[in-house]
């Protein structure tokens, strides 16, 4: 077995918000309601992290505690200053300090990184990530600091247009 690393895009933020400044911007309504369907259907596939770690920024904090709450994750989550406004040769080297304990990761963070750094780790094409949507990449590494852009394999991308309270669209 692998490394697995899910890169969840925080929620839709409430621009009209008045916010002391771009990290303390917290979720709209939209975001509430997309965060918990998202942490709802991830548990519902049973594709839970053994870790989760977000920005520090509210709104992404925010998203993974909702999530995490909506369903019912055992997660262990942290937050850490370096996956906010991070390049993605910054992200690979925090995923290559991740825990080694950890099988499993989640990084809550922000465009336009977690699209870039999708494409870098995949070696793969232009990846938009919306607001809320989450992208599964598995890794057929035992360790996190073997991991090199190009080595992973794009499992899934689900934006969350396709959950709606918890439940798959048919």
């Amino acid at each position: 077995m692998g490394k697995t690393l899910i890169l969840f895009r925080h929620a839709k933020s409430d621009w009209d918000a008045a916010a002391a400044n771009d990290h303390q911007r917290p979720l709209a309504q939209r975001g509430i309601k997309a965060a918990k369907a998202m942490g709802r259907m991830l548990a519902e596939v049973d594709q839970l992290p053994d870790l989760a770690v977000a920005s520090t920024a509210l709104r992404a904090t925010a998203t993974l505690e909702l999530a995490a709450a909506a369903g019912d994750w055992p997660t262990r989550i942290k937050t850490d200053a370096a996956l906010y406004e991070t390049t993605p040769e910054a992200a690979l080297d925090f995923i290559q300090n991740l825990p080694t304990t950890a099988d499993s990761v989640m990084l809550v963070g922000h465009e336009p990184t977690w699209s870039a750094l999708t494409s870098a780790l995949t070696a793969g094409g232009n990846l938009r990530f919306p607001t809320a949507a989450m992208v599964r990449i598995d890794f057929e590494l035992q360790r996190w600091p073997d991991i090199r852009f190009g080595l992973g394999s794009l499992v899934w991308f689900i934006p969350p247009r396709f959950v709606t309270d918890g439940k798959r669209k048919h």
